[in-house]
């Protein structure tokens, strides 16, 4: 009986410091953004901000540009993916396995390294232009890419981003009951009629699931209307107010709206799409079996898994060749007109590069092995101990993917102006983002950490759940404390899965953009990110350099993801969900 409730103690103990990180380093941040917004001169409550933020035509028309970003991006990923999962689930032909494989390849290019390649292909001057003068098409070059390229920031984010509601798509698509559709089917239903009435309705949750992620995505994201120079969009905007924040509410404000659009867009969609008014009675009892196409119908197939395939890794085609192209030699050509490997080696040795890798490096790790250590806490309460409160826990370990990571970034430097980190705190300088001296290092890798957290989460909560829980049992009655039960039983079993997680979670940390963006804010702390957006805005080899570290980018997050897709399989999609 003691050892009971010494067990229950360290439970109780475990979610308490779970909670309490969660409190401080997930909640104070988003709640200190909102309450500045909210907050008059006396400290009292006041709408005045955001009905500012509201009234100014600049900030309104960004907020509706950002919105009007997210709701076409989520369309054409949704448009995409359908088909894509259809055909994948349903149907049976040469080299399935292999697209299904590369169909993921969007996802090892962030978007705003993609929009490098856009300008080579969308300019005036670009390879889209000059291919359709050759072939006699048009006499002048067209700019694809237009007034502050709304279209192409569409484009190549949906291009990203549409894998991740086909893995939702497709995962829901799996599980439906093949009888279902048999007897619509034997009754006379049509085709078009069965995928209306039964299969979307029944697959509603998981597009919902995929497409919350792309629309806040899409919604928040920085880094791609930053490198098309797109400044009338609220993400811009937020970012370009960082340095009034000491003397001004209007940052915060704007991105209290920000957060109040995201969420409420978030939760009408969760009543209109996300609900539960279509559901089967029970899973699957049988196993559909994809039917296997003809010619026709496999010719069919291959090329709509091929020409979205071409579509989608353009942009990264067109990174390589500029950070193949030497200096000027990309302009008025279908390709560049010289080569050479020398941006690839300057990306190794040029300072700002060469540490900006050492430091992406180093934050991502540390964030990493937190998250490793975090997230099998998490997993193991969430799946194997019965606490009051593991729910709220399972809630708040997804909510980073929610939240956008342009709020949290704001967040933390709010949290350097106020308590627990400025006016007069002891830890005052040592941690800072903004003023003379900006120390933002540890806060950094904090951000990486809780930003990434999510997928170490999922992943070992799908690793516990296909564990048995019997050989820990044994080993407890055995007379081992739980801590060497969880080291000599449950990690070993679960090490692919957290492999897998640690892979995602680091990777996308090195990528990471908003985080990056805001929070370093002197040269000598730059990530990877805020190196390329740096060198691409300068003049002369800046641009190749930025290419070639966008080229390092994509060979790892390709290792990474292919690595994580062979550990997990089809669990991979449950890690991004909300």
């Amino acid at each position: 009986m003691p050892a009971m409730r010494r067990a229950r103690f360290g439970s109780y103990l475990l979610l308490a410091l779970v909670l309490a990180g969660f409190a401080v380093f997930l909640i104070y941040p988003i709640w200190l953004t909102v309450a500045v917004g909210f907050e008059s001169k006396s400290g009292g409550f006041t709408l005045h901000h955001v009905l500012e933020v509201l009234r100014d035509p600049s900030t309104r028309i960004g907020l509706l540009n950002a919105l009007g970003i997210a709701v076409c991006t989520t369309t054409a990923a949704i448009i995409i993916s359908i088909p894509l999962a259809l055909v994948s689930v349903k149907c049976d032909f040469p080299g399935k396995a292999a697209f299904n494989a590369v169909i993921l390849v969007p996802l090892i290019l962030p978007p705003f390294v993609g929009a490098i390649g856009l300008h080579h292909l969308l300019g005036r001057h670009g390879a889209i232009s000059e291919l359709l003068i050759s072939l006699g098409l048009v006499d002048h070059g067209v700019d694809f890419i237009g007034q502050g390229g709304f279209w192409a920031i569409v484009l190549i984010e949906a291009l990203h981003l549409y894998p991740i509601i086909y893995l939702n798509a497709a995962a829901a698509l799996a599980n439906l009951d093949p009888a279902l559709e048999e007897a619509a089917s034997g009754l006379g239903a049509s085709a078009w009629r069965r995928l209306r009435q039964i299969v979307l309705p029944l697959i509603r949750p998981g597009l919902f699931a995929g497409g919350t992620i792309v629309f806040i995505w899409s919604f928040t994201e920085l880094g791609t209307p930053l490198m098309f120079d797109y400044q009338q969009v609220t993400p811009v905007q937020i970012f370009n107010g960082i340095k009034e924040m000491e003397g001004s509410t209007q940052p915060y404000a704007l991105t209290a709206v920000l957060l109040i659009v995201a969420a409420g867009t978030y939760l009408i969609g969760k009543v209109l799409l996300g609900g539960r008014s279509s559901t089967m009675y029970a899973k699957a009892s049988i196993r559909a079996v994809p039917r296997r196409l003809g010619a026709v119908g496999g010719i069919a197939a291959i090329c709509l898994f091929g020409g979205v395939t071409i579509a989608a890794v353009l942009p990264h085609v067109s990174v390589v060749l500029a950070s193949l192209s030497v200096e000027g030699a990309w302009y008025d050509s279908v390709l560049p007109a010289q080569w050479t490997m020398h941006n690839y080696d300057t990306a190794l040795s040029h300072p700002l590069a060469s540490g900006s890798i050492r430091n992406s490096l180093l934050y991502s790790s540390l964030a990493v092995g937190a998250d490793l250590i975090i997230g099998l806490a998490i997993g193991y309460l969430i799946v194997r101990v019965k606490v009051k409160g593991r729910g709220l826990v399972d809630a708040l370990a997804m909510l980073p993917l929610a939240v956008p990571g342009l709020v949290m970034a704001f967040g933390y430097v709010a949290m350097t102006l106020r308590w627990p980190f400025g006016k007069d705190d002891p830890l005052e300088g040592v941690i800072s983002v903004v003023g003379a001296d900006p120390n933002p290092v540890l806060l950094l890798v904090i951000a990486y950490a809780v930003r990434r957290l999510p997928y170490v989460v999922r992943s070992t909560v799908a690793g516990l759940e296909q564990t048995s829980g019997e050989l820990e049992e044994a080993a407890l009655n055995l007379g081992a404390s739980r801590t060497r039960a969880i080291r000599t039983v449950v990690i070993p079993l679960i090490t692919a899965n957290l492999v897998a997680g640690g892979l995602l979670a680091f990777s996308f940390a090195m990528l990471e953009v908003s985080d990056s963006l805001i929070l370093a804010q002197r040269e000598r702390d730059y990530p990877i990110t805020k190196a390329i957006y740096v060198l691409f805005e300068r003049l002369g080899d800046g641009p190749g350099i930025a290419s070639a570290m966008g080229v390092w980018a994509m060979a790892l997050l390709a290792v990474t993801l292919v690595g994580a897709s062979v550990l997990m399989g089809r669990k991979m999609g449950a890690i991004f969900r909300v």
